[in-house]
C-alpha cells in the first residue's frame, strides 16, 4: 500500500514554514492521540502516520531530501527512527549524506544526532468556560495525560537496586567512530551509537514497571487559574507542565486555550459586551429610566423620550474585566420597541383617539395615497411621540 503524501498527512504546503509544520503537527497529534481515541481502532495508526511525516519534514535535511526523492528515500523503520534508506545508487552509502560525512569527518552528521539532553514534548488543553466565569476569574482543576519519568525508577529505566552500566560498543561516549577508505584518501566518519542511542550507557537490568524506558504515562491532575477578562481563544502557559524530557532534559510547557460558552444575554465584542432590552411604545415617547441586567448585577439606565427602536446607549465601565490594564470594557444596550397585542376597549379607544391626531379618520383609516389627513382647524402638525406625549399625558 503506498504511502500518503507527507505535506497532505499534516495537511501543509510545501512551502510551508518549520513553525507552520509544528503547529499542524500539534493539532493532529492532540486529535488522533491514542489515549484520547480509545474506542476509534483506527486513532493509533493515524496517529503513527502523523509522528512519521512530522520526523521527516521537522528535519530540515531530512525535508530536502523527501522533496527531493519522496518516499523512495526512507523505509518504514526510518522514518520513524530518524534513520534512512534505499539509497542504492550512491556508491553503497545507504544515507546520502555518508557521501558528505566520509569526506568532511562527520561534519554534517551534528545536527541530525540526539544524543544530548532532549526537552519534552508540549501539550494543548483546549478548556471551556462560561462569560460569568470569565468575568470574575476562575480555577479549574484538570487531569492530563502525559508521559512522566517512571516514579520506580526515577526515569533510569534500570531496576531498582541496580544502575545504568557503560555502553560496550561506545566506551561510554555515545558514539562510534569508523575510518573509510575513499578515492579522495582516508576519512573518519562519527555516528550515534546503535546499542545505547547515543546515551553512552545501557539498561542491563530493566524497570519492571517501566520495562526499562524510564518513561510512564500518567494522568496528573492540575489546578489551572484563569484570570478575570479572559477571552475566546486566549491561551495560557504552563511551563514545565509538558511531557518529560529525554536523557536528563527539561519537561516541555502546557499550553490552555479557553473558550467562552455562548451567553444567552450577553454577546461580547473583546472587553465591550452588548445586549438587547424591550421597552413599550409609551415609554419610548415619553422617556423612562429602567433597569438593565449586567455581569454583576443591575444597573439604571435612563431612555430619553422620542427614543427609536433600534437606538443603542453604552454604559460605561458595564463590560468585561481588562486583563492587562486597569478599568472595564463598556456595556451597549440596544432598545426595541415592541407593539402591545392584547388591548382593552378602553385602551383601544385611546389609541383611536391618539391614530384622530396623528391624522387617520374616524373609520380608522390612516392617510390615503393622495397623502390626505385629517387636522384639527387651526393647529399645526406634530411629531410623532410628541402626539404620543400630548395623548397620555392631555
Amino acid at each position: 500500500m503506498s504511502k500518503r503524501d507527507y505535506y497532505e498527512v499534516l495537511g501543509v504546503e510545501r512551502g510551508s514554514s518549520e513553525a507552520e509544520i509544528k503547529k499542524a503537527y500539534r493539532k493532529l497529534a492532540l486529535k488522533y492521540h491514542p489515549d484520547r481515541n480509545q474506542e476509534d481502532p483506527k486513532a493509533e495508526e493515524k496517529f503513527k502516520e502523523i509522528n512519521e511525516a512530522y520526523e521527516v519534514l521537522s528535519d530540515a535535511q531530512k525535508r530536502a531530501t523527501y522533496d527531493q526523492f519522496g518516499h523512495s528515500a526512507f523505509d518504514q523503520a526510518g522514518a520513524a527512527g530518524g534513520g534512512f534508506s534505499g539509497f542504492g545508487g550512491f556508491g553503497g552509502f545507504s544515507d546520502p549524506f555518508d557521501i558528505f560525512e566520509s569526506f568532511f569527518g562527520g561534519a554534517f552528521s551534528g545536527g541530525r544526532q540526539r544524543s544530548g539532553p532532549q526537552v519534552g514534548s508540549d501539550l494543548r488543553l483546549d478548556l471551556e468556560i462560561t462569560l460569568e466565569e470569565a468575568f470574575s476569574g476562575v480555577e479549574k482543576e484538570v487531569e492530563i495525560p502525559r508521559i512522566e519519568d517512571c516514579p520506580q525508577c526515577q526515569g533510569t529505566g534500570a531496576a531498582p537496586g541496580t544502575t545504568r552500566i557503560t555502553c560496550t560498543s561506545c566506551q561510554g561516549t555515545g558514539q562510534v567512530r569508523t575510518i573509510q577508505n575513499t578515492i579522495l584518501g582516508r576519512f573518519q566518519t562519527v555516528r550515534a551509537c546503535s546499542q545505547c542511542n547515543g546515551e553512552g550507557t545501557v539498561v542491563e537490568k530493566p524497570c519492571p514497571e517501566c520495562r526499562g524506558q524510564g518513561k510512564v504515562r500518567q494522568v496528573r491532575k492540575l489546578k489551572i487559574r484563569i484570570p478575570a477578562g479572559m477571552d475566546n481563544e486566549s491561551r495560557l502557559r504552563m511551563g514545565g507542565e509538558g511531557e518529560a524530557g529525554m536523557r536528563g532534559g527539561p519537561p516541555g510547557d502546557l499550553y490552555v486555550f479557553v473558550y467562552i460558552k455562548p451567553h444567552k444575554v450577553f454577546r461580547r465584542q473583546r472587553d465591550d459586551l452588548s445586549c438587547e432590552i424591550a421597552i413599550n411604545m409609551v415609554q419610548a415617547a415619553l422617556g423612562t429610566s429602567t433597569e438593565v441586567p449586567t455581569l454583576d448585577g443591575k444597573a439604571i439606565l435612563k431612555i430619553p423620550e422620542g427614543t427609536q427602536t433600534g437606538s443603542v446607549f453604552r454604559l460605561r465601565g458595564k463590560g468585561m474585566p481588562r486583563v492587562r490594564a486597569n478599568g472595564r470594557g463598556d456595556l451597549h444596550v440596544k432598545v426595541v420597541v415592541k407593539t402591545p397585542t392584547r388591548l382593552t376597549g378602553e385602551q383601544k379607544e385611546l389609541l383611536q383617539r391618539f391614530g384622530e391626531t396623528m391624522g387617520m379618520d374616524p373609520s380608522g383609516e390612516w392617510p390615503n395615497a393622495a397623502g390626505e389627513v385629517l387636522r384639527e382647524k387651526g393647529k399645526e402638525d406634530k411629531g410623532f411621540f410628541e402626539k404620543v406625549k400630548d395623548a397620555f399625558m392631555g
